[in-house]
Parts: structure tokens; C-alpha cells; sequence
């Protein structure tokens, strides 16, 4: 897709978003607001108080709106949402295309949900990503893979991909990865888009079910092509839905 480009300076680290609006939530059962700044406000001033460079993907935001906002650290770049896939899963396609057009001047990158994540710590600086230039690093949630919501979740991909219920029972007991927070070094990471892109294209498209699919695909990619690679959990991310406001130790705060 066509996507403005953004001139960064060669070795950038890169935090991105995106905020689809006008299309039905089904994790939070409403239509988000097409003009309300307030849901990202957190999560864009944590990344420019990190002075980190910023990028929110979005389809609804007024121009008055993105320019009062916009500054030297925080851009938004306006994108058609395409109806094939949901908001989810729609953004990792926004994602792959606007790293494959600017490689030459990313270093690292994370991409994290907008309304509920925000940035504490910066990762690029701290030893643990330093030193595993090779790892994806995500987040996490207190379970395990086998859980009620997530078999309910994965039911279009358990149709489409032919060994999915294989990796479910393998993968059974393992911690529950949570995409709302992935990031690594760019070359891995452009590896880890495309390849997830391909598992949406293939078996996610039009997706009818009630579920978005985007736990199940990232889950399944992770733990079949990433396993020996995935770093998760603090110090990346706080415990997942326990409110730890306090906390300073980790990267990121979701929930």
C-alpha cells in the first residue's frame, strides 16, 4: 500500500502505532471515536518523554488535529483502512510496508497498541536488547497458550492452517504472548512482519468469526519460527491487566 514516507536520520529506533477508528471494535465491543486524541495522548507523550521518535498510523484523525499534536519526536501518517482485514490485523500490513520503504534508517524498532500501552523505560539503551541483537522481545499475559479464550480466538486459523491445532497442543502449557507490545532490531523484525503478513493473507482474510485472530497468528508464528529467539516478560512489559502504575522497571506499561 502506499504509505508516506518520513525522513529519519540513519539509526533511528522507531516506536509505532496504530489507530483504526470508524470500524467496529470486537475487543471492546464499540466504534472508537474518529477524532479523540485523548485515547493515544498517553502513549504519545511517554515515546516523546523518552525522546524517542513516534509514529501513529491512523484513518480518522482531522489535520487541525495532527498538527496540534505533532512535534519533533511524535508523526501521524493518515492510511486506508482496507476492509478485508480488521483494525488488529490490518496494522501489521501498515507496519511491513512503511519499514520495508525506510530499512536504511531504522535500527530498531516496536510497534505496541495505542490506548492501552505506554512507554516507561527506553529499550534500545538497556543491556538486555543490546546484547540479543538476534531476539524478538513481546509481551506477555499471567496464563498459559490452553485457555478458553484464546481456543475461541484461534477457530479461523485452526480451519485454515493445517497444523495449528498441532502447535496448540504442543505449545499447550507455554506463557501466553501478547502482541501488544513486539519489537527487536529491524532486519528480524521485517523478517517476523512478513512472515506474519503472509499467515494473515492466507488464512485470516475475511475473517467472519467473532474473534480478530491477531493473538492466535502472532502466538502460532512466535512459538513455530521464533521459539528460540523470543524474549518476553519483564523487564519488556509489566504484568499484563494489573494496573502496575508504579512501576519503573520495565519497558513498557500495558494495562
Amino acid at each position: 500500500m502506499a504509505i508516506e514516507s518520513i525522513q529519519f536520520q540513519t539509526g533511528t529506533n522507531l516506536v509505532m502505532a496504530c489507530h483504526i477508528t470508524g470500524v467496529y471494535d470486537v475487543n471492546r465491543n464499540m466504534t472508537l471515536a474518529d477524532d479523540a486524541y485523548d485515547l493515544v495522548k498517553d502513549w504519545a507523550e511517554s515515546v516523546a518523554a523518552a525522546n524517542l521518535q513516534g509514529v501513529i498510523f491512523h484513518n480518522n484523525f482531522s489535520d487541525v488535529t495532527c498538527r496540534s499534536f505533532e512535534n519533533e519526536n511524535i508523526r501521524f501518517i493518515k492510511v486506508a483502512q482496507d476492509p478485508q482485514f480488521n483494525p488488529n490485523v490490518f496494522r501489521y500490513f501498515v507496519y511491513r510496508d512503511f519499514l520495508q520503504q525506510h530499512m536504511k534508517q531504522i535500527e530498531g524498532v516496536f510497534i505496541t497498541d495505542v490506548t492501552d500501552v505506554v512507554l516507561v523505560k527506553n529499550p534500545f539503551t538497556d543491556a538486555l536488547y543490546l546484547n540479543n541483537p538476534n531476539a524478538l522481545f513481546c509481551g506477555d499475559e499471567p496464563k498459559t497458550l490452553h485457555n478458553d479464550w484464546m481456543l475461541a480466538h484461534s477457530e479461523n486459523l485452526r480451519n485454515n492452517i493445517s497444523d495449528f491445532a498441532t502447535y496448540e497442543s504442543t505449545y499447550a502449557t507455554e506463557t501466553l504472548l501478547n502482541c501488544g507490545i513486539i519489537g527487536g532490531t529491524s532486519t528480524l523484525f521485517l523478517d517476523f512482519l512478513e512472515q506474519l503478513c503472509i499467515i494473515h493473507q492466507e488464512a485470516n482474510r475475511n475473517n467472519t468469526t467473532a474473534y480478530t485472530g491477531d493473538m492466535g497468528a502472532f502466538n502460532y508464528l512466535v512459538r513455530t519460527q521464533f521459539q528460540q529467539q523470543v524474549i518476553h516478560g519483564a523487564p519488556v512489559n509489566t504484568v499484563f491487566k494489573a494496573y502496575e502504575n508504579d512501576r519503573t522497571d520495565c519497558w513498557f506499561r500495558h494495562k
